[in-house]
């Protein structure tokens, strides 16, 4: 594929399936925003309203996926409270197979060609020296402010699921499915973890459309009031037998009472049970970020890789 169209979810089937050969043989290389789960979220949120504003471009070996590139450009969003923000860059997330290294170049002059505003993101994986290399040969460089205490760059963990101790819930408190409690509370739950979002009706029929999707694996807390108080998806790459927590949240209100703690217990004891041997859940690493790594630390998940955020403004070439 060499043209720019919008990018379809055939095509995001296509990228997952190149995440499962590379998690299969080097899953360090798989950076946050390549993973199964995050690919298929991360189009299906918001494929309804900035689709078009995404370009990709997918090389084949053999009628084989073996690299792709997903750039976004600059485009406006909008909040349900009204607010917007303005995405003034370009940023990329790409994937290369290890067997077809070469490949990195020419996903840099693709990028390059098709990028727009004053800068341009890409995050490889920190554990890709050769990417690492080719792409400071191309003019882009560290990203010092996404790697600052309060940055935005992000880490990759992961836990086997051999012992998972039973959760517990405070009185009151129930695990639900998406499937049980319907979309309208699936919707809710997410958009009062994450407000101000612009998570809608229409985002989450487009994760419900994604490949990988299951609504009994998509997991909720209720509250005694009836108020949908924490959240997650996961993300079942029956190939590897791994489970990807993608996204998880808490109400602001019930933070602090162990919620998510129970939550991600509850998954992964439902993960195992659909055969899951393994799991991973991504976090923000910087220090100033400390809440959701610290959960996730508590829980045994450790460091399986991190990004390498860079930048190149519009001045630098």
């Amino acid at each position: 594929m060499t043209d720019f169209e919008r990018l379809t979810a055939a095509d995001v089937r296509l990228m997952q399936k190149l995440a499962q050969r590379v998690t299969a043989v080097r899953p360090g290389l798989i950076s946050a925003g390549a993973s199964y789960g995050e690919l298929a979220w991360d189009w299906g949120r918001g494929c309804a309203a900035y689709g078009g504003t995404w370009r990709r471009r997918l090389w084949f070996s053999g009628g084989e996926p073996v690299a792709w590139g997903w750039a976004s450009l600059p485009r406006r969003v909008r909040r349900a409270d009204g607010s917007v923000r303005d995405v003034t860059g370009t940023s990329l997330v790409y994937q290369v197979h290890p067997d077809h290294a070469e490949l990195v170049d020419e996903v840099i002059d693709w990028y390059d060609g098709v990028a727009a505003g004053p800068e341009r993101r890409a995050v490889p994986s920190a554990a890709d020296d050769l990417a690492l290399e080719r792409w400071a040969a191309h003019g882009y460089r560290t990203d010092r402010a996404a790697l600052g205490d309060d940055g935005d760059w992000t880490r990759l963990n992961e836990r086997d699921l051999t012992d998972v101790p039973q959760p517990v819930l405070p009185d009151g408190f129930r695990f639900r499915t998406a499937d049980e409690a319907g979309p309208e509370a699936a919707v809710r739950a997410h958009a009062d973890a994450w407000a101000p979002s612009a998570y809608t009706a229409e985002s989450y029929d487009g994760v419900r459309r994604t490949a990988g999707y299951r609504g009994a694996l998509h997991v909720l807390v209720e509250a005694p009031d009836g108020t949908m108080a924490s959240s997650t998806i996961m993300w079942l790459d029956e190939a590897n037998r791994t489970v990807e927590f993608e996204p998880v949240g808490t109400h602001p209100r019930y933070r602090r009472r162990g919620l998510g703690r129970a939550l991600l217990l509850h998954g992964m004891r439902l993960a195992r049970a659909a055969g899951a041997v393994h799991a991973t859940v991504a976090c923000l690493g910087a220090p100033g970020h400390p809440e959701a790594s610290g959960l996730y630390h508590g829980l045994g998940f450790r460091e399986l890789s991190r990004d390498a955020p860079l930048v190149k403004t519009t001045a630098e070439g």
